[in-house]
This record gives structure tokens, sequence and C-alpha cells, in this order.
């Protein structure tokens, strides 16, 4: 990962020596335990087409740094859109107020590597911005011709290319070419007065190339259409304590959210998490095995190296139910006594690293969806989810699903909208009886919020069936 000579660093291109920053840098950091100048360029792209007709086009650019320097559990940081000697060293002297009386433990810095998870594609250049906008006119009219109830249409492009460069004390230069592309599809369906919308999405980290081949594009439409159409016949969900059957794949958003978070290194430092201070404790149940893996080639959600330069890896979180892992960036790692993770992430130069998920999934298991779905009396099997909330400190979730069924005596019946999920997660996990051998990833369209940043995630899990949840919906 350390960069190439022939390829100009960020540094170079802003014109500002790379020896003099690494003074400034090394000057900060003297009396501190750890720190780093993280520098960026990124360029995106995005095309929307509603209702038939280019609706956006929209064009960005952007590079900037951040300057950080951390003393026990305080962290100075500076940052700058603007890339020159002069701001560095502004930077250098507000983020060096945080080391103020501190007797420092330097940490040691990453280690290197030279994996690469993915190319140097660049989205923007290729295809043509023409060809693009010719490929979302070819969405929409199969979608309107695929069914006369199709109303409207929405499809739309995302690409990205962000650099990023990671300029350590010791001198080292760590350097990140990272893609990014989405395509995204949503169809609206009408009958008898009656409207119902649904949505696809895919992308990953390469060029466009996979995403827009036909059976692609046309899958993730066929795939939207189905959705509404089934949406149309939903009836009212009832309400009640009863047996969910999960789908595989895009389901795992509940593990990401109830479970995932609360696994995040800084939480459990702090003692906020509801699985704070239970490594070697079982939280799940057996069979239940859950992994953070940010080093998988082309996942939306992997990185070849974190935003602090730790390589990423695979870390097993839970593992046959007993709490194993946190996943730690430098800061949580050093203050909690265990090794980084590689899980340091940041939504841009503007902002901090923190622990964050990366690619987050549970394992598959050995049993068959149907034999899950016949053993149920009474449940819900719900096959997509849509928005969720979860309570970081005890675990408590509410969740929307967008495609639901009723169970009935071991069959699958009718459609049903209105369907929340609502539980806490640790609960949950203990009332596991049941985990698919369809093991599946989302189709990488994860997007992660925290403290008020964004980061590219990836999720996936088994079909999976969990005894006696709360089912929100209309009255029974």
């Amino acid at each position: 990962m350390n960069a190439p000579a022939a390829v100009p660093s960020i540094l170079d291109s802003a014109e500002t020596d790379r020896g003099a920053a690494l003074a400034i840098l090394e000057d900060a950091l003297k009396g501190a335990d750890d720190g780093e100048l993280y520098l960026e360029k990124t360029e995106s792209e995005s095309l929307i087409f509603d209702d038939g007709r280019l609706k956006s086009a929209a064009y960005d650019a952007s590079e900037g740094f951040g300057l950080r320097v951390v003393a026990g559990e305080t962290a100075g940081y500076a940052h700058a859109n603007e890339i020159s000697e002069a701001a560095i060293q502004r930077a250098a002297a507000s983020a060096a107020l945080a080391k103020r009386g501190h007797a420092a433990v330097t940490a040691e810095g990453p280690r290197a590597t030279n994996t690469r998870l993915y190319g140097d594609d660049d989205p923007l250049a290729s295809p043509a911005f023409s060809e693009k906008i010719e490929l979302l006119k070819e969405i929409d009219a199969y979608a309107r011709e695929k069914d006369p109830r199709v109303v409207q249409v929405s499809a739309s492009l995302a690409g990205e290319r962000k650099v990023v460069e990671i300029l350590r004390g010791d001198g080292r230069l760590v350097r990140d070419v990272r893609p990014l592309v989405r395509l995204n599809v949503s169809v609206t369906v009408e009958r008898d007065g009656l409207r119902e919308s649904a949505y696809t999405g895919a992308g990953g980290r390469a060029g466009f190339e996979t995403w827009i081949a036909p059976d692609r594009w046309r899958d993730q439409v066929d795939e939207a259409l189905r959705q509404a159409v089934v949406n149309l016949d939903a009836i009212d969900c009832p309400g009640g304590e009863m047996d969910v059957v999960l789908g595989p794949g895009w389901p795992g958003v509940l593990l990401h959210e109830a479970v995932g978070h609360g696994l995040e290194g800084d939480f459990n430092r702090k003692g906020s998490s509801a699985f704070s201070g239970k490594i070697g404790q079982r939280v799940a149940a057996p069979g239940v095995t859950v992994i953070d893996d940010g080093s998988i080639a082309g996942r939306r959600g992997s990185l070849s190296v974190d935003d602090e330069g730790t390589p990423t890896n695979r870390t097993v979180l839970i593992e046959d139910g007993i709490l194993v892992g946190y996943m730690h960036d430098r800061m949580s790692a050093r203050l909690m006594g265990m090794t980084p993770t590689g899980n340091g992430r940041r939504q841009s130069f503007a902002h901090m690293p923190m622990p964050r998920m990366t690619n987050t999934f549970m394992l598959g298991g050995n049993d068959k969806l149907a034999d899950m779905i016949s053993s149920t009396k009474r449940g819900l099997y719900a096959v997509n989810f849509g928005g969720g909330q979860v309570d970081i400190v005890n675990g408590k979730f509410v969740f929307q699903c967008t495609e639901a069924y009723l169970i009935e005596d071991g069959k699958v019946t009718r459609p049903v909208k209105g369907a929340t999920l609502i539980g806490d997660g640790p609960t949950a996990l203990t009332k596991i009886e049941a985990i698919g051998d369809d093991f599946e990833f989302d189709p990488g369209v994860g997007v992660c919020g925290k403290a008020g940043q964004g980061v590219p995630v990836g999720i996936g899990q088994p079909s999976l069936k969990i005894r006696g949840l709360t089912v929100g919906g209309a009255a029974v």
C-alpha cells in the first residue's frame, strides 16, 4: 500500500512538499499517543432519470485534509479544503492543543500491506456520459413495456472515485484509490386507483460494467416490479407476538443495526453497549457466528486499508453464540488493550475516524428455509426491509418490512403491508432457532449512519427463524 513513486501523491498535486508536511506532523505528534495526516481527493457523479426525463445530473469534486492528534481519550482534529503547507501548519497548531499536560504512550503504527481489494477503476470515465443517459432511458422503457400497470419509473446511476492518503508520524505514506458505484431502480404500479412502489439497488467497488450488463439491470427492474405488484394484493398486517422467518441477504440489516453497532469498540469502552463487558459469555443461540470482514474483494463495505492506514481484517465477533471480540479503531484498541481490527472509518476528510462496521454478516447453517416455514403455525415471513431505529444502549429496535407474508399452518399465504418488527438485539439473538443454508450478501446498497457520518457498508445473512418477536401492524 506504499504509494508508488510514479504516481503523484495528493501532496505533490497540491504543490505541497511532503517533507515539510511530515515535519509539521512530527512536531504536532510530539508528546501524543497517536495521530495522522489524512488527505482525500474525491470526484463523484450522479444521474437521475425520473418520470420519462433526465431529472438531474450532478458532478462534484472535492479535496482536503484532516490532521489528528490523539492524547489518551482526547483527540484534537482540524481540517481544511485547502491543501497547503500553511493550512497544515494551522491545523497542526489547533489539533496539538489536545496533548497539553499529557504523558505520551506512543502507539505502534499499523502494519504495511500490499493487498488490493479493488482496481483503479474510474466510474466517471466509463461508460461515457451520453451512454449512461441512454441506459437510464432504456431502463425506463423496459419497465413500462413489461407491465401496463407501471405508471412511474425512476432510475439512477451514482459513481465515485476517492483517493485517500494517510501520512503517519513515522514517515510512511499509505495510499488507496477507492471506486464505488450503484444502480438504483424504483417502480410504481397502479391498479383500480391503488398505487404501490418498490425499489432495488446494486453496486460495489468497481466500475459500472458489472452492474449495467443487460441481464443485471433487467433483473433489477423485474425484481422491483415483482415487489410492487405483490404489494397491490397486500392486506393489513395483524399485530401480536409471533414467530418470524427472515429471508436471506438484505434482512441482515436487522443484524447490522440491532447487534452490529453494539459490537463497535467505542460503545463498549464507554460501557454504553448492551454487550459491554461480556467477552467470553454466551450472547446468542448456539450456531450463531457473526463476522465483520472488510477484506472481501469488491464488496461495497470493503477497504484495502481503513481510514487510519490499518489493513482491514476478518474479525469474528460472535462464535457459536459466544461473544469473542469487538470492532476497533486505533484509539479504542489502545484504550482497551486490544488489537486494531481495521475498522477506523470516516465519512470524509472533515470527520474524525471512529469504529465502524465494514461488511457485517452471520454465517450460514444447515437448516432449510422450507422447513422453517412448514414448522411455523402462525408467523411472519419477512423478505425485505426498509428503515429502522435502534437504541445502542439496550439494543431495542423497530424495523419496517417492505415485503412480508403471513405464515399460516406451515404455509406462506397472504402478503401483508404495514408490518414492523419490534424487539431488542441481545434477546433476539438468543431466540434464533434455525439458521439456513442459503447465505447471501445484500446487493451492494448499504449506507450506515453513526454520529452524523455515513459510510458504505455490506450486510449479509442466511434465512433465520426467530421465535416470539413482537410484530406491529393493524389491531388484531
